[in-house]
């Protein structure tokens, strides 16, 4: 799908037969993902709820393709008008514009857009699943940032060497 489009979707193959599929867990990995308010990024906000359409029954997959579709319900398309023809500095829109020959769907970026990445979470969500059932945990965090250091999580390994330095 594109950011301006009906919805977007997933489709994922070759998945084992029998992963649980707790929506709760992926409820809270789409929340991650989601716009917040305070100016440093979009101000469209989407309810990003997942909606299985094949690939899941009574919670658990079927081996079969797992199909999701995400509703696109916050869009203002006629604030693109603009980039019919003039395109955004940092974005895709004259890549698009010559991959597609001008017939791309340039409303908010189009296949292009950021929006697109509630498809990869939902996806990235239910491999999370995959791999807890492996007795696989996915942990990151920032273990320094100029002069504040974390605690790193495997004490094993010890924090990194200093950074070197960013030129102002």
């Amino acid at each position: 799908g594109e950011s301006h489009g009906p919805a977007i979707g997933v489709v994922l193959e070759n998945l084992p037969s029998g992963i649980p599929v707790d929506m709760d867990f992926i409820g809270r990995e789409m929340a991650r993902r989601q716009a917040k308010k305070g100016g440093l990024s979009t101000t469209r906000i989407e309810a990003d709820r997942p909606e299985i359409l094949s690939g899941v029954f009574n919670g658990r997959t079927t081996g079969t393709p797992l199909c999701a579709v995400i509703q696109n319900g916050n869009t203002h398309s006629s604030d693109y008008d603009t980039i019919k023809t003039l395109a955004r500095p940092s974005h895709a829109d004259y890549t698009g514009r010559v991959r597609y020959g001008g017939f791309n769907d340039y409303r908010g970026g189009g296949h292009f857009s950021g929006r697109l990445t509630a498809s990869m979470v939902f996806a990235g969500a239910v491999m999370k699943l995959w791999l807890r059932g492996q007795g696989i945990e996915i942990g990151s965090h920032i273990l320094r940032l100029g002069p504040i250091e974390d605690i790193p999580f495997d004490l094993a390994h010890p924090p990194v060497e200093e950074f070197p330095a960013i030129a102002a």
